[in-house]
């Protein structure tokens, strides 16, 4: 029998350490892949880590002795790269074929890197596989076509096209609802609204909207 589909694989982004609320959040049974010095977080959360990628530049020779002896695959690639270790890892995550791919990292750290891995979330690369992200403390959902997204009454919900216009935008639960509206890149119209049930609609009819949950950790 072939083996069972993959539910979700969480990616362990480099750069500065997750904290507890954004680790409390990895589905502990999921497969995961990380980014470089990800490997070191991954390892720390406890997670089933089965493949490292990068250059590895930022990873302390210990720690890649420890990953070779606990049998973790290592992909090395060049220092000088036309894509991130990130994105070479979430490549990875999505070639494994999940339903779900969970990225998981820090909020702080430079502020290009953390732009360019928001901005990546919502590629086309990864448009039939449901992607969530949880960054520092906040929980980022990209929404495609039609996503339930799940909050506290009362906690704050902005909606974010990106790479284009979000075109026929309705929403449901939430105190300022769209009907039908087309959300523009560089717009803050979407910024701010307020879930006003523990279930949130978000639709569009054309492109892609990242939902984002600034103070909370739950992916």
């Amino acid at each position: 029998m072939p083996p069972a589909p993959l539910t979700t694989v969480v990616v362990f982004a480099g750069g500065p350490a997750p904290d507890a609320r954004a680790l409390a959040a990895v589905p502990r049974d999921a497969v995961a892949v990380a980014a470089d010095r990800g490997a070191e977080h991954a390892l720390a959360a406890g997670a089933r880590l089965e493949l490292a990628v990068g250059d590895f530049d930022s990873l302390p020779a210990a720690t890649l002795r420890k990953l070779e002896r606990a049998g973790v695959r290592l992909d090395r690639q060049p220092r000088d790269k036309d894509a991130t270790d990130l994105e070479l890892a979430l490549d990875a995550a999505y070639a494994l074929r999940p339903q779900r791919i969970v990225v998981v990292g820090g909020a702080a750290g430079r502020l290009d890197h953390l732009l360019g891995e928001v901005s990546l979330l919502a590629s086309d690369a990864y448009r039939d596989v449901q992607v969530d992200a949880v960054l520092g403390g906040a929980a980022v959902a990209v929404v495609r076509d039609e996503r339930t997204l799940v909050g506290a009454v009362g906690e704050l919900l902005s909606l974010l096209a990106l790479h284009g216009p979000a075109v026929g935008v309705a929403t449901g639960g939430l105190r300022y609802p769209l009907r039908g509206e087309t959300l523009e890149p560089g717009s803050t119209r979407g910024v701010s609204n307020v879930f006003v049930a523990p279930q949130a609609r978000v639709s569009l009819e054309r492109g892609v909207l990242l939902a984002v949950r600034p103070g909370s950790s739950s992916a």
